[in-house]
C-alpha cells in the first residue's frame, strides 16, 4: 500500500512537472520554436507529457503510468538530441565565421553561441522528474496487488 507521504510526494512531483511542461511550452511557442521537425518535436513531446502527466496525477492506472514512463523517456531522448542540435548548430556557425577555430575555443564559443546550447537540458530534467513519478509505484508491486484481491 502506498503511504500518505509517498502519495503526497508523487502528487507534488506531478504538479511540478505540469508547471515545468507549461513553462517550457510557453517559452518555445513565444520564441517561434516550430520551424521544421527538429523544432516541432519538443512541442509534440510537451503536449504528450501534459496529457500523460495529467493521467498519472488524476487517475493513476498501470496504463497511464506505463504510457507516462514511455513519454518521459522520450523527454530524456529529446533533451539529449536537442543538446546535440543546439551545440552542433552553434559550432557550425562558429566554424563558418572563423574557419581556423578549434579545440577549447570552439567548445566555449559553441556553448555560448546564439542558440542556447544547454537549454534542451530542461527537457532532460523534466523527463527524469516524470520518471521519478512512476518509479516503484504501488500499482506495479505484485505483493500489494495480490494482497488487495
Amino acid at each position: 500500500m502506498q503511504s500518505t507521504n509517498e502519495n503526497t510526494l508523487r502528487q507534488l512531483l506531478c504538479w511540478i512537472l505540469l508547471l515545468g511542461i507549461a513553462g517550457v511550452a510557453a517559452e518555445l511557442a513565444l520564441l517561434g520554436h516550430y520551424e521544421g521537425w527538429r523544432q516541432q518535436a519538443p512541442l509534440v513531446m510537451l503536449g504528450l507529457g501534459l496529457v500523460t502527466t495529467l493521467g498519472a496525477a488524476i487517475g493513476p492506472t498501470p496504463f497511464w503510468l506505463k504510457l507516462h514512463g514511455i513519454v518521459m523517456f522520450g523527454f530524456v531522448v529529446s533533451g539529449g538530441l536537442g543538446l546535440y542540435f543546439h551545440y552542433s548548430g552553434n559550432a557550425e556557425f562558429e566554424k563558418e565565421m572563423v574557419p581556423t577555430i578549434g579545440g577549447w575555443e570552439l567548445i566555449r564559443e559553441a556553448l555560448t553561441g546564439a542558440t542556447p546550447a544547454l537549454a534542451p537540458g530542461t527537457m532532460f530534467l523534466l523527463g527524469f522528474v516524470g520518471l521519478a513519478i512512476a518509479y516503484r509505484h504501488p500499482l506495479f508491486r505484485r505483493d500489494d496487488r495480490a494482497a488487495s484481491v
